[in-house]
């Protein structure tokens, strides 16, 4: 019992029953099928966007881009959909990942050809992305009257119960479970991560590897941008404006070690959803969502500390033991 309390995953499981069931003593609707659905679909992106990201940051990465690629790739969605009102959704979600998959290969070609560092090169394409939106708009929202019926609601409508947005999430889960998991691509990730010299000498590149986990991120940051700018059906350019602060939080408080080769879906998951919480929490206990960005980045600084201090190994100590065979 006590080796399963040590898993991060039941530790993040405990915490958000805990949390809710607080939360519940209070507002006891919070816990209602409804509610709980409604918490998870608002959380949705935010899982999708952290599943991306940890596939970067297991390879000892950063992408700190991904909110901007959402944007820009919400963005040209919205603006497709506005100058083609016919053109069939599914192909909109298509060009809006090949866009993000686009974006995500210019982080990791930076990252590999040049031996840039991923967080310098994030925080330039970050700012680039974004300028790019306003150089696409003129600043210009595009607003729900300008986009049609059928690009607004695939978030919202609902199979077997769930909404489509929820579902979308589930899916990802699905497919990074098995990717990291069960493919060659998966594995490299944690290899490259863990020992980059060492899985050069298995024949795997790292550089390569990289930039396979920047092309995910950006692909999975392109999905979440459609379903952003259809979810809230309003597209500008600050749109996620600091969300990959959340994003990273996710991944961290999830287990997923910013060192690099550590990391599970679930927590990945987990973390996403404890952040859903707490920011679906603060306004029904009317706490200022001003507070939000402090409480993520306070969550990050406490969840690295704890991750460091588990994974740091007990080194030999060799005087002491040479006091005893004296």
């Amino acid at each position: 019992m006590i080796k399963l309390l040590r898993h991060r995953e039941i530790q993040l499981s405990i915490a958000i029953v805990a949390l809710a069931l607080l939360i519940a003593a209070r507002f006891p609707a919070f816990i209602s099928p409804a509610s709980l659905g409604n918490v998870y679909a608002d959380t949705s992106i935010l899982i999708i966007l952290a599943l991306g990201q940890m596939a970067v940051i297991l390879t000892k990465c950063v992408d700190l881009s991904t909110a901007a690629t959402l944007a820009l790739t919400g963005m040209v969605a919205a603006m497709l959909n506005n100058a083609f009102p016919g053109l069939p959704i599914p192909v909109i979600v298509l060009i809006a990942m090949a866009l993000g998959a686009a974006l995500g290969a210019v982080n990791g070609l930076l990252v590999w050809k040049l031996d840039m560092p991923p967080i310098v090169v994030t925080l330039g394409t970050m700012t680039v992305y974004r300028g790019v939106i306003f150089l696409l708009t003129n600043g210009k929202w595009i607003n729900a009257h300008e986009m049609t019926d059928a690009f607004k609601a695939l978030p919202r409508d609902h199979l077997f119960g769930l909404s489509l947005l929820s579902l979308s999430s589930i899916v990802v889960i699905v497919i990074m479970a098995v990717v990291l998991g069960r493919t060659t691509t998966g594995r490299a990730f944690y290899a490259v991560g863990g020992n980059a010299n060492a899985a050069i000498y298995a024949g795997i590149d790292p550089g390569r590897t990289r930039f396979i986990a920047f092309i995910v991120s950006g692909a999975l940051s392109g999905l979440a941008g459609y379903l952003w700018i259809a979810r809230y059906a309003v597209a500008y350019v600050d749109i996620a404006l600091g969300f990959e602060l959340d994003v990273v939080a996710a991944c961290v408080i999830g287990g997923v070690s910013i060192a690099g080769g550590i990391g599970s879906v679930a927590g990945a998951v987990l973390g996403s959803l404890f952040l859903g919480v707490i920011k679906n929490a603060l306004p029904v206990i009317n706490i200022s969502p001003f507070w939000q960005l402090a409480i993520s980045g306070a969550v990050i600084i406490l969840a690295v500390a704890f991750n460091a201090r588990a994974e740091r190994k007990k080194g030999r100590v060799i005087l002491k033991s040479a006091e005893v065979v004296a």
